[in-house]
């Protein structure tokens, strides 16, 4: 039975509510509204004029409707009388075909057609820095292998405790929380859960996270790379499909037989070894959604950090527990996708796995060789291995050339997307900026 967001609120004590959806940028967009309006908001939406959010439309396109989904509704544990609920968009009686949630249930949807059902956790790292955003905020975060660093930590124990204790009421099961490994960035992982409830919850963990730090006089970041020379915000994310939705899934089909050759030896079924080989014969266009801003290539494609590694992949390659590659699979019925950063929409980066995974499953593709190295010390040594892309504007290249990728994600939201992007990405071409200055002047 659907929840009724005005008997919730009721029961609750909620005033308003943030009737929310996510542009393709990732920028959260939302309208407050009272309690007293929200039956009509929960049967009729919410109106926005998409042009005014990045969504490639017009001036002169009718209203866009954000219909809530109940079951998506969040009471904030630090503003109780507001709700913030995730919206599908909705134009003249149909589904905003560019709308990333819906780009998302969409895909959700195609894999059930084949009783395939994506679960997935996301590891949402976070700089805690100086409300103006030009250092981190704590002053004795200084050690050059700051990662757990348990004192660290603990100076900054308000804020994450506050955080994870919301978790907690919330119900999402959080189980760690830990000082990464950069001086001022941290990670909290709460458990896994299907994947449009992950990205519903990784959009309000954006939310809430910024929310707190603000509260306490902090500015949270997840930008890929928001100090140089430091490890960059990673947003890895741990993949498996299930025999069922929720509580009803039993079999994690992944785990269900051993395929052959080296994905088996790790313990992934044969249709798990297919969908990881969607995900790395798709990597170079992936990048381009997982890996959405000019930062994220800083990150991607770093020089040796302060801690000794970056942590990030720059080349196409899988391993079994081992963090100096794209993916590892760490155990049986499982893999880690090592490739999205903190700048990736929550609701894309589950549909591009979904749309790489299933083409991976309906072409029986190889995953290639398992590399059993350190990536960082020998990757010499592979050799036939894609490199990732250097920049944004290569990765939207590999993007627009993946036509399978493009048709499985969705026609106009790929056109949408490359569109809007590639005038990001002239925008920042058409910058002027400090290093020509410093570089170019007395040439």
């Amino acid at each position: 039975m659907p929840i009724n967001l005005a008997a919730f609120a009721q029961e609750k004590g909620v005033k308003y509510f943030m009737v929310s959806f996510t542009d393709l940028f990732g920028g959260q967009r939302a309208k407050l509204v009272p309690a007293q309006a929200i039956s009509d908001m929960q049967e009729n939406g919410a109106g926005f004029a998409g042009y005014a959010t990045w969504l490639d439309m017009t001036p002169a396109h009718p209203d866009m409707l954000a219909m809530p989904d109940p079951s998506s509704v969040v009471q904030l544990p630090w503003k109780p009388e507001v709700a913030w609920v995730a919206s599908n968009c909705v134009m003249e009686g149909e589904d905003v075909a560019q709308a990333p949630r819906n780009v998302l249930r969409r895909l959700i949807i195609e894999a059930a057609k084949e009783d395939m059902y994506v679960k997935t956790g996301v590891e949402a790292e976070f700089f805690l820095l100086t409300p103006e955003g030009d250092r981190i905020s704590d002053p004795f975060d200084t050690a050059a292998k700051p990662c757990y660093d348990q004192q660290a930590v603990m100076r900054r124990y308000d804020v994450i405790r506050e955080i994870c204790d919301y978790m907690l009421d919330l119900g999402w099961g959080p189980y760690q929380n830990d000082h990464e490994d950069a001086n001022g960035q941290f990670e909290m992982n709460w458990e896994f859960d299907d994947a449009l409830k992950t990205a519903d919850k990784h959009s309000f963990f954006k939310f809430m996270t910024k929310s707190v730090a603000e509260k306490h006089g902090l500015r949270a970041t997840f930008m890929p790379k928001p100090i140089e020379g430091l490890t960059g915000n990673g947003c890895h994310a741990h993949v498996s499909v299930w025999d069922a939705p929720g509580e009803d899934s039993k079999i994690n089909v992944f785990a269900t037989d051993r395929s052959e050759g080296e994905a088996g030896e790790l313990g992934l079924s044969t249709s798990g070894a297919a969908f990881l080989g969607g995900i790395m014969n798709h990597a170079p266009a992936l990048a381009a959604i997982t890996n959405p801003t000019v930062n994220s290539y800083k990150r991607l494609n770093a020089p040796r950090t302060l801690s000794g590694a970056t942590w990030a992949p720059n080349t196409v390659t899988w391993s079994g527990n081992n963090r100096t590659h794209m993916v590892r699979v760490p155990g049986p019925g499982r893999f880690e996708l090592r490739l999205p950063d903190g700048a990736v929409n929550p609701y894309l980066l589950q549909a591009a796995i979904i749309a790489a995974g299933l083409i991976g499953v309906h072409t029986n593709a190889d995953p290639g060789k398992r590399w059993d190295i350190d990536m960082y010390a020998e990757g010499h040594k592979v050799s036939g291995a894609p490199k990732l892309p250097l920049n944004m504007l290569d990765a939207l290249r590999e993007y627009d050339k993946d036509t399978e990728l493009k048709m499985m994600i969705g026609e106009e939201f790929s056109t949408a997307f490359l569109k809007l992007k590639m005038q990001e990405w002239d925008s920042f071409v058409s910058h002027f900026s400090r290093w020509e200055q410093d570089n170019t002047l007395d040439i």
